[in-house]
């Protein structure tokens, strides 16, 4: 049974100051915790799922979960969960320290200026993963990968995608060795751009695009050819395209 001050203290990691200070975040549902856990890129510090789910899953959660884990009621979990719908285990991972080396010579690099949708963020490091995208470089002011709806959308992809958060400009400044190229409404036809080995990709905010100040750093705007009368494609979706078109 969890005690109302441990229940307070889970749900408290759904915001950010308490993530931080506490160096925590949870991860809901079957397929994300059982990946996060398989990864072993973040440590997984408690964990509280149903007794069904518990015993389909003992030899597993017994290798890979932290020795602190709790049969939990459906109730329960509801009550910690940051999800309209909870799922039936629930984990506290430890984040892991940030990864500032990021090597952009012969790598394509996603770089994010301020994405504030939780859902878009979480939706492109899983579309990183599928590509084979190992790093990604946020903006200061981009939403934070620890959000819940982040980590809900990686599905189970946080761990094998470098995810950094920096001074956006000064890092572009220190790569200009690298070709970087900025998603734009106007720009180079992506189907003219080929296959790349190397290269900064910058996606833009999803309500103003890309800053001023990074644009002044931009070696090449690309743009997805417009068919339809949609006035702009969802940032996430965008990047999908992209990368589908140059790797």
């Amino acid at each position: 049974m969890l005690s109302k001050t441990h229940t307070k203290y889970i749900q408290s990691l759904q915001h950010k100051k308490f993530r931080d200070e506490a160096n925590l975040f949870i991860a809901e549902g079957p397929k994300v915790v059982m990946d996060l856990l398989a990864d072993r890129k973040f440590v997984c510090k408690e964990l509280f799922a149903v007794k069904e789910w518990l015993n389909e899953q003992k030899e597993i959660v017994t290798t890979l979960a932290a020795t602190d884990v709790s049969e939990t009621a459906d109730f329960e979990l509801k009550k910690i969960s940051a999800l309209t719908t909870s799922h039936s285990v629930l984990a506290v991972f430890e984040k892991r320290k940030q990864n500032l080396s990021v090597q952009t010579a012969g790598n394509i690099v996603l770089a994010l200026d301020t994405i504030q949708d939780p859902g878009n963020l979480g939706t492109i490091i899983r579309i990183a993963d599928w590509f084979g995208i190992t790093a990604i470089v946020c903006a200061v002011g981009t939403t934070d990968m620890y959000n819940p709806k982040v980590v809900q959308s990686t599905m189970g992809s946080l761990g094998r995608v470098n995810i950094v958060y920096t001074d956006l400009p000064g890092w572009l400044a220190a790569n200009k060795k690298t070709k970087i190229f900025s998603a734009s409404l106007e720009g180079k036809d992506i189907n003219r751009i080929g296959k790349l080995k190397e290269g900064i990709i910058v996606i833009g905010n999803e309500a103003n695009g890309v800053s001023d100040e990074i644009l002044e750093l931009v070696d090449e705007k690309i743009t997805i050819p417009k068919i339809g009368g949609a006035e702009s494609l969802n940032a996430a979706v965008a990047t999908g395209i992209i990368l589908s078109h140059i790797l």
